[in-house]
C-alpha cells in the first residue's frame, strides 16, 4: 500500500499580482520540478499552522494563510498526496530558498508553460480565477 501524505501549498502574490513558485531542489524527489511553496503537515498540526511552519523554515518568511483556494488528491507511483492550496499573505519577510530552491514570481496566465509538479498543475485553473478577481 501506498503512503499517503496530507501536503499544504502557498498562492503568495506579489503586489504585481504575480504567484511564486519554488523548484524541487537536488536530491529532493522529482527535483527540478516547480510547485506553489509548501510542506507536508505534522502530527497534530493543522494545515494553516503546518503552513506557516513551512513557509517561515523554507522561505523564511511569515504568512498568514487566509482561505482554502483548492483541495485535490493525486496519485503518484510510490505515493499519494493529498494537496490543499491556500491563498496566503505576506506577514513580514521577503521569500528565499531557505533549501537551496529556486525561487520565482510568475504571472498566474503563465503558469500553464511552467514545469509544475503533477499534483500542483490542476491548480493552475483556480489560480488563474482567483487572479481575475473572481470570489472563491
Amino acid at each position: 500500500m501506498k503512503p499517503r501524505l496530507r501536503v499544504v501549498a502557498a498562492a503568495l502574490f506579489d503586489a504585481d499580482g504575480r504567484v511564486l513558485i519554488a523548484q524541487r531542489p537536488a536530491g529532493k524527489h522529482m527535483a527540478g520540478w516547480w510547485e506553489f511553496p509548501g510542506g507536508k503537515v505534522g502530527g497534530g498540526e493543522s494545515d494553516r499552522e503546518a503552513l506557516v511552519r513551512e513557509l517561515r523554515e523554507e522561505l523564511g518568511v511569515e504568512t498568514r494563510p487566509d482561505c482554502e483556494v483548492a483541495e485535490l488528491s493525486h496519485e503518484y507511483p510510490d505515493r499519494i498526496v493529498d494537496l490543499v492550496l491556500w491563498r496566503a499573505e505576506l506577514v513580514s519577510g521577503e521569500p528565499r530558498g531557505l533549501d537551496g530552491q529556486a525561487l520565482k514570481w510568475v504571472a498566474c496566465q503563465s503558469l500553464g508553460s511552467e514545469r509544475l509538479l503533477p499534483a500542483d498543475a490542476p491548480l493552475v485553473d483556480a489560480l488563474q480565477l482567483l487572479s481575475s478577481g473572481v470570489p472563491i
